[in-house]
């Protein structure tokens, strides 16, 4: 989500970023994939045990949260908009849903949940149009990240009706390969720019 040659979001009609700048794109990418990893493996019911939610929100709340938010931040500075916006974005996201959480009453909200992640949704899909030019490894993230959510969606509707929510499940186990996929694409921008040539391709950058 950078616009540097070798990292997930290179744009080549955009202006190059200031060079006294680290990439903050393999930050987001991995404090996302990390967090969404965690909380995909519970989704999918691999992982039940109680606790596991304090976890997950830690995460959310340090990682996913507060160092992709300023990855965002990072990426305003550097002029690069679609990184700036993806990563403020989905810190915020992950900031949410830690106060969602930590914050519960305990009242049976799925259908208001269901709303809040067919809101993100919307906003994913319309960020995987812009995605489409940037590279194949951030557009990946994307469309697979945008169909996690909605299945996560219907899964939190489907459970204010008939529980257990199948598709909390089934969008837990595309939670899991987002999230592959988001590490593959921080892996490859951070060792692409440590060697200062491809190692890792991006498609087709």
């Amino acid at each position: 989500m950078s616009e540097t040659p070798n990292t997930p979001a290179t744009s080549s009609n955009t202006p190059a970023p200031s060079s006294g700048i680290a990439d903050p794109a393999p930050l987001g990418l991995a404090g996302f994939a990390m967090t969404t990893f965690i909380l995909s493996v519970v989704n999918t019911n691999m992982i039940s045990e109680k606790g596991s939610g304090d976890v997950v929100l830690g995460l959310a709340l340090f990682y996913g949260g507060i160092a992709q938010f300023l990855a965002g931040m990072w990426e305003y500075r550097r002029g690069n908009t679609f990184g700036a916006t993806a990563f403020s974005s989905f810190g915020a996201f992950w900031l949410s849903y830690w106060g969602i959480v930590h914050w519960s009453t305990g009242g049976d909200a799925h259908k208001t949940l269901g709303l809040y992640l067919f809101a993100w949704f919307i906003f994913t899909g319309y960020m995987t149009v812009a995605a489409l030019r940037t590279n194949g490894a951030v557009l990946a993230v994307f469309a697979l990240l945008t169909l996690t959510f909605l299945l996560l969606a219907i899964g939190a509707w489907q459970n204010a009706a008939t529980p257990p929510a199948s598709f909390t499940e089934i969008g837990g186990w595309v939670g899991l390969v987002t999230a592959l996929a988001a590490w593959y694409a921080s892996f490859a921008a951070v060792a692409n720019e440590t060697h200062k040539k491809q190692i890792l391709p991006t498609w087709p950058r």
